[in-house]
This record gives structure tokens, C-alpha cells and sequence, in this order.
């Protein structure tokens, strides 16, 4: 049936049959008449989040900023975003109250600010969840081969991630085989199945334990979400992909060997520009490594992953070469700040519109200290986030005397131990997301919004 017609839309007490109970669907975007499916009625562009990871920490010692404000020298690790000054804030003195002592888990609660054994709902989903009925894919989970992406959904399950840029470029950019009618009938031969397997699993958890049914409930929450997304690709049947030029298409529907790792990382920045660009999505997280699995770069001499270099013991080579490799990836995302901003969209630039959280979860990895994180938030001018300062947490503390790096001991306590007790991460995840209009008041351990963030 033709989508002009809106004689199949979908009401907004349709339900999903499964479970033996009745499933509410979110808002869907055939839901909305035709006039206001595409952005909004106002013609404003539209608000954009990224959140990207580093895994491992860096090497403090290099990477810590001094001076706070707005005359601050860039640390040696940094340098590359010199020419960015005036759209990032470097922010020290952050961490997550319930993610202390995570060690290697601490990528899974980076923007949960919960506990990995009681996860919750991270960021980039609850802003999916507004976001996602003007798009045709919610969010973008990337990573590299290592394991899950960034984002738990509000069962505090983790969604999967793609590491292959290609394969995204085609799921993002590419018609699936067959005509429209064939490819809805096999949705809903994939509804009915999803149903069949939910109505089966609600007659087995009656007899299941306790512990069975943690597992159970775990996968009917997987189930859910796919029968959500089954019922979004038929809303979008209809509606044609945006046309990629040939260039653009070169650059992206490639997939570099992960041993070329500067060549991975910037196809990847280009593919999250495209589908930020072509309106895909806008929310997008990319995880450039796991924790423990952070990647080495052949390329500039770096044969051992970040995890054993951030494990130096004090070994000046290791440290030397754990500065390279966070200078190395800090340029990277140099590169994709440039790139953003050089996108114009409207009276400004794709980066004005665009949100960026880069980060760790740990700073000192030697340790696992995960207290002073390193944190750098970019873009977001149309949002009202203001920039050009240098956000330091740990000196608005009366009993902070200042950095003295050349005393290690004395900045790797910072990293264990928060100098400002009150300055919980969680608090600039509310702000990102006040900042995209999430109608919130607190967001995990939160106690208010990082008001100097905003202009």
C-alpha cells in the first residue's frame, strides 16, 4: 500500500503480542502524519550526539592540562586540538561514584553511571529513544573487534556493535534485495516468529529457578527490542535511501585491516559523518577499543596494545610509548572535528549541530585508577554549549594546590582518590542530554547540570 495513502499508519495504542502480555510500542515515525516525518516543524537542524571511547587511560603525565580557564596550554598528548580551541572543553575531575574500582569494566558504565552487575539505561539510548522517530535507525553502535558497544538499553543490556565499516556503510546506504511487498511479508514472517518464541519462553519460565529466569529475562529483553526494530523497518520500507555519490562512497564502503589502524579509525569518523550528514541517525556511539584490548599502531611503531603499555610500572619506554598512542588516537579525533566542521549544513556546520563526548572511563591503567577522567566534550554551538576553557573540577577545591607532574606519585592519588567528591560524570551526561532536549531533572547519580558548559 502506498506510504502517501496513511492507510496503514500505525495508532499509538497499537501493541505488540508477546510474553503472554501485551507490548506498548514506542512513538514510531508512522505515527506522525506525512507533514512532520521529516524533522521538525520549526526547520531547525537537527540536535546530534557522539560519544567516543579510549580504552585504557593515557599516560596522565603527558596528558593532564595545568591550568584551567580559558588561558590554558595544551598538554603534549593534545596538541593536535590546538586549532579546535574554541569547540572543546578539556574536563578534569570527573568520575563515576558507582563505577570506582570497575577495572576493566569500567567502558560498561562509562555513560550508565551505574554498576556492571546492575546496569542501567546509558545516555545514548535515552536519547535515542526521542531522537529515533526522526530517523531511520535510533542509534549507531561501532567498535573494533572487541566485544560490545558502548550502549545498554533499559534493562541495562548491552546492544552489539559492528567493527566493519563496510558492512555499516551497506546496512546504512544499500537496498536490501526484492521488492517492497516481498521484504514486508518477510518482516512479518519474522514478527510471527518473534511471537511463537516469546509465547513458547513464557510457558518455560514458570518452571525455571530463580537464576534461570535472570538469564531468561535477558533474552526475551533482546527479544523485545528486535521486534521493535523489526516494526520500525517496515515503517521505513517505503521511503528511499539518501543517493551517495561516487567519492563518498569510496571512502567509506571500504574496510581497512585493523592493523592499519589511522586508516580504520578515520573510515569509521567518515562513515559517522555521512550518517549524521544524511539525517540516518543521531546518536552514534564508537568504542575504539575494549578495555584490555585497546588496539597497537604498527604504523607508527606501537607493536603492543594499550593495555600492556598502560600497565608500564614506571618503565620509560612503555610510558613513551603509551603518550604516542594516546597523541595518536587524540589526532585522530582532530581529524573528525575537522571534518564535522568543515560539513556545512543551513547557516553553520554539522559540528555546530553535533554534540562530542571523547573519553575514558580510567585514567591511570597501571592501576585501574578511575578518578580525574580524561574527558573532552566538542561541539554543540546551535545546543548552547559554550567552549574555550579548560573545565577543572579539581581546582575549584580549596584544599587542591595544583598539578606537580613532575611528582608522579602525586597525581596518579588524583586518579584514585576524587579531589571534589561532588563532581560526578553523571552530571554532564544530564547536561548532554537536557542539551538535546530530554525533558530530565537527573540522570543515574546525578546532582544537577554542569551550568559552565553552557552559554
Amino acid at each position: 500500500m502506498p506510504l502517501q495513502s496513511q492507510k496503514w499508519k500505525l495508532n499509538r495504542r497499537h501493541f505488540l503480542r508477546g510474553l503472554g502480555v501485551s507490548l506498548a510500542l514506542p512513538f514510531l515515525e508512522c505515527m506522525q502524519p506525512l507533514s512532520s516525518a521529516f524533522g521538525s516543524p520549526s526547520g531547525a537542524a537537527p540536535r546530534r550526539s557522539v560519544f567516543i571511547y579510549l580504552p585504557n587511560g593515557v599516560n596522565t603525565l603527558d596528558y593532564q592540562i595545568t591550568q584551567s580557564g580559558k588561558d590554558y596550554r595544551f598538554s603534549r598528548s593534545m596538541k593536535s586540538l590546538e586549532k579546535h580551541r574554541n569547540v572543546i572543553t578539556p574536563i578534569s575531575g570527573l568520575y563515576h561514584p558507582r563505577g570506582m574500582g570497575q577495572a576493566h569494566n569500567c567502558d560498561q558504565v562509562w555513560l550508565t553511571g551505574g554498576k556492571v552487575s546492575s546496569n542501567s539505561i546509558s545516555i545514548d539510548q535515552l536519547m535515542a529513544q526521542q531522537t529515533g522517530v526522526h530517523t531511520r535507525h535510533a542509534s549507531l553502535e561501532l567498535a573494533n573487534s572487541g566485544g560490545g558497544s558502548l550502549a545498554f538499553n533499559p534493562d541495562g543490556i548491552q546492544l552489539p556493535a559492528n567493527p566493519n565499516p563496510s558492512h555499516v556503510f551497506r546496512r546504512l546506504f544499500q537496498s536490501q534485495a526484492g521488492k517492497t511487498e516481498q521484504r514486508r511479508r518477510s518482516l512479518q514472517r519474522k514478527g510471527s516468529i518473534l511471537d511463537l518464541v516469546s509465547n513458547e519462553a513464557n510457558r518455560l519460565e514458570r518452571a525455571l529457578g530463580k537464576e534461570d529466569k535472570g538469564r531468561l529475562d535477558q533474552y526475551l529483553s533482546s527479544v523485545r527490542d528486535l521486534e521493535i526494530r523489526v516494526t520500525r523497518a517496515d515503517a521505513w520500507l517505503e521511503k528511499p535511501l539518501p543517493e551517495i555519490d561516487d567519492q563518498t562512497r569510496k571512502r567509506v564502503d571500504r574496510n581497512p585491516s585493523q592493523e592499519e589502524v589511522g586508516e580504520y579509525f578515520r573510515t569509521m569518523y567518515d562513515l559517522i559523518v555521512l550518517a549524521l550528514q544524511t539525517d540516518m541517525t543521531r546518536v552514534v556511539s564508537f568504542r575504539t577499543g575494549a578495555e584490555g584490548k585497546g588496539l597497537a599502531i604498527p604504523e607508527i611503531g606501537i607493536l603492543n596494545g594499550r593495555h600492556a603499555l598502560s600497565h608500564h610500572g614506571g618503565d620509560a619506554r612503555k610510558m613513551e610509548e603509551l603518550t604516542n598512542s594516546d597523541t595518536f588516537n587524540l589526532a585522530q579525533f582532530s581529524y573528525f572535528l575537522t571534518r564535522l566542521s568543515e560539513t556545512q549544513e543551513g547557516d553553520g556546520t554539522l559540528l555546530d549541530n553535533t554534540m562530542l563526548l571523547y573519553g575514558s572511563g580510567m585514567t591511570y591503567g597501571h592501576s585501574h585508577g578511575n578518578a580525574n577522567l580524561p574527558l573532552i566534550l566538542a561541539g554543540g554551538k546551535s545546543m548552547g554549549l559554550r567552549h574555550g576553557q579548560h573545565l577543572d573540577f579539581n581546582s575549584a577545591q580549596k584544599e587542591f594546590s595544583g598539578y606537580d607532574l613532575t611528582e608522579a606519585g602525586t597525581q596518579y592519588r588524583i586518579c584514585h582518590r576524587p579531589v571534589n567528591s561532588s563532581a560526578h560524570m553523571s552530571n554532564l551526561l544530564l547536561t548532554m542530554g537536557q542539551r538535546m532536549g530530554l525533558e530530565i531533572e537527573n540522570f543515574a547519580d546525578s546532582s544537577g547540570e554542569v551550568s559552565e558548559l553552557i552559554g
